[in-house]
């Protein structure tokens, strides 16, 4: 991104989008039994009320009524449903993960095959977006986790913690272009999850080979344990090599998501968070539920000077249902170079 004079200004930037992630794959009901939604009416409720707080995009996994993270496409339709009838004006994202959480007592947290995720094309009605990995990477979601953060919770057991520091998310390049290719044939927008510079650049080559054509849509993924590790350093690294044309919002885990967000803020990125990424509040004296740290990213925005978009702005700003007819026209969209004319040598510059 091309930082000029005065990006800092809030009246340079764009309204503030905020996603939610409240539905938690990784915790259980009893971690956090206040704000962990179980039977679907519960869950829908949460959609409306991140709504209400200020988020603009929900990202959407569904539990079972046992509390376990849903592997059901079928419930997936059900919650989509749901929030679609109760909060029209939200923007759907659909966790490509379905749920990473271990099925049984002592089993490993993994990933579903990679013909269960193809199906998400396949939901009815269908969401605005599907969160799209690049490129096969270790999820050692604990690792920039304190003893602290797990304290009586269900991570702090032995059996469960080392699940998810040995899970493995699997991306590799024939799956994800198959999973591009179904989601647009199904107009929903690919929203990129990007854990470092490499999977972004992967993702700029799968643009400029004509796999994906349309808005550039991404998360920058900090949560270390085999992403990049949440630290100002590597944020300027994936801003430096976005595209203007890019919607980017910033992601960590634990008690840095506050901070990764403030910085994101302050730079005029977008910002998540939600109980998926953390449980507790700054000084670790109680749990923070999403709605709360919504309210409470949203107070932030008004003491930046960024006003938090509405349903309109949101949807206009991440071109959601928007598609491209060429490798060009999705390549100036979204800010990047053209690719080269032919064997044409040297630094790539576009057409005046």
């Amino acid at each position: 991104m091309n930082l000029l004079d005065g990006h800092l200004f809030p009246e340079n930037q764009q309204p503030l989008i905020i996603t939610a992630a409240p539905y938690a794959p990784s915790w259980l009901p009893s971690d956090f039994p206040e704000d962990i939604p179980v039977t679907m009416e519960e869950q829908i409720q949460k959609a409306v009320d991140c709504y209400n707080a200020g988020a603009r995009v929900l990202h959407l996994h569904v539990r079972e009524l046992d509390g376990k993270g849903s592997k059901r496409l079928s419930k997936f339709n059900e919650l989509i449903a749901g929030v679609r009838k109760a909060c029209p004006e939200m923007i759907i994202q659909v966790g490509g993960s379905i749920s990473f959480a271990p099925e049984t007592e002592g089993a490993a947290a993994k990933w579903l095959s990679d013909d269960t995720r193809h199906m998400l094309a396949e939901l009815t009605p269908k969401p605005d977006q599907v969160t799209v990995t690049i490129n096969t990477s270790q999820m050692n979601v604990p690792e920039q986790f304190d003893a602290r953060d797990l304290a009586g919770t269900s991570m702090a057991e032995p059996e469960v913690f080392n699940a998810y520091k040995e899970m493995i998310v699997p991306a590799q390049p024939g799956w994800a272009e198959e999973h591009i290719r179904r989601l647009t044939a199904a107009g929903i927008q690919s929203a990129f999850q990007c854990y470092n510079i490499n999977s972004f650049e992967s993702v700029e080559r799968l643009m400029r080979r004509g796999i994906y054509k349309g808005p550039l849509v991404m998360n920058w993924v900090a949560i270390g344990g085999g992403m990049d590790a949440p630290n100002l350093y590597n944020m300027a690294n994936i801003v430096r090599a976005v595209p203007d044309g890019a919607v980017l919002t910033v992601e960590a885990s634990t008690l840095n998501v506050l901070g990764i967000n403030m910085m994101g803020m302050a730079m005029g990125l977008h910002v998540r968070c939600g109980i998926e990424d953390n449980l507790w509040n700054q000084t670790r004296t109680k749990k923070a539920s999403t709605v709360e740290q919504i309210e409470q990213l949203a107070r932030i925005a008004k003491d930046f000077g960024r006003p938090i978009a509405t349903a309109a702005q949101a949807r206009e700003m991440l071109r959601i249902g928007v598609f491209y007819d060429s490798v060009e026209e999705t390549l100036a969209a979204n800010g990047f170079a053209p690719n080269r004319n032919g064997g044409q040598q040297g630094y790539l510059r576009k057409v005046a």
